[in-house]
């Protein structure tokens, strides 16, 4: 409901997205229906929060650092900020969330824990920064960011209740699942509104702010969550990686992303969409769940997951001239 009052707000101020030579969509369509998403998502918080399956650091840390990117994200799409605020309202957000979560939880390295101390803390705010960016990065075609999120979030549920089933922690990702479910009927191929940064930036904090939650609960969970965030994060690094080696601004607009090859390739959005799900559901969901059970180290996992994401992304030219083959 509150996707469909967002786009026709959209559409009477003139919030559309036009296409350009770096778009991968052909419509001018209206955006910003990221806001839907976070007003449900704290909504849903709240009601977990009154009946005592939320911890009120958490909900302080979801709500201040997620409203304050969504927020500089919406202006961005009403009136263009620049790149320097952006990015300082980003660490901001991260800053805020990592404060009010507490204490890091270690790393669990091969069955030893590893605590990273003071540096911790500034290593998990440019974590938090990546995924923020790389998701805003990522949302470039209908409904890839909306499935990513819905099996991430699916994924980390399972998570959570495979390793503690008398945890109630499985509850906050499955009501951010439900809340982009909603926005995803407005967005699935062909999308009648975009997510905007406004929803794209929440999306990447938040999934990266629970998966430091998660390894709070147990330091194995954030290996979960890693794992099931394998195609956005590989995709987005290995293009990142390969356009800054060859000296081009990382900051410029492009559209060489691997899922944008793909999509180029089978001429739609839909089976890229779709694929990402898949991806995620049959290949890295069941690893994950592998780490929970304790029958796959965290690390190890990871690594097991991410090979053939890293040789798909070089498959489907990752970073590669965007008028070269190769």
């Amino acid at each position: 409901m509150l996707t469909g009052i967002i786009r026709r707000y959209a559409l009477t101020h003139n919030l559309i997205d036009v296409p350009n030579q770096r778009s991968s969509h052909q419509m001018p369509t209206p955006r910003g229906g990221g806001l839907a998403i976070v007003i449900t998502f704290f909504a849903g918080l709240l009601c977990l929060w009154l009946i005592g399956a939320l911890q009120t650091k958490v909900l302080l840390a979801l709500t201040g650092a997620g409203g304050l990117v969504a927020w500089v994200g919406f202006w961005d799409d009403r009136r263009h900020i620049a790149p320097q605020w952006r990015l300082a309202a980003h660490f901001l957000g991260a800053a805020w969330g990592i404060f009010w979560l507490g204490q890091l939880p270690p790393l669990s390295v091969f069955g030893h824990l590893l605590y990273l101390s003071w540096p911790g803390y500034l290593l998990a705010a440019v974590y938090l920064v990546w995924l923020l960016n790389l998701y805003n990065f990522m949302d470039g075609i209908d409904g890839i960011a909306g499935i990513e999120a819905i099996t991430v979030c699916l994924g980390g549920s399972l998570a959570f209740i495979f390793a503690i089933p008398s945890s109630q922690d499985w509850l906050t990702p499955t009501v951010l699942l439900a809340a982009v479910a909603g926005f995803l009927y407005w967005n699935f191929p062909r999308a009648r509104i975009f997510m905007g940064d406004s929803g794209s930036g929440f999306l990447g904090l938040t999934l990266g702010l629970l998966s430091i939650q998660a390894a709070q609960v147990n330091p194995e969970l954030f290996w979960c969550w890693l794992i099931l965030l394998g195609v956005f994060i590989v995709d987005a690094t290995t293009t990142l990686l390969r356009r800054v080696l060859r000296g081009e601004a990382f900051h410029e607009a492009h559209h060489s992303h691997a899922y944008q090859y793909a999509s180029r390739r089978f001429a739609g959005h839909r089976q890229v969409s779709i694929g990402v799900g898949l991806i995620n559901l049959l290949w890295l969901l069941p690893i994950t769940l592998l780490v929970t059970r304790g029958s796959l180290p965290g690390l190890a996992g990871l690594l097991i997951a991410y090979t053939p994401l890293v040789w798909c992304a070089f498959l489907y030219k990752a970073g590669a001239k965007e008028q070269q083959d190769l």
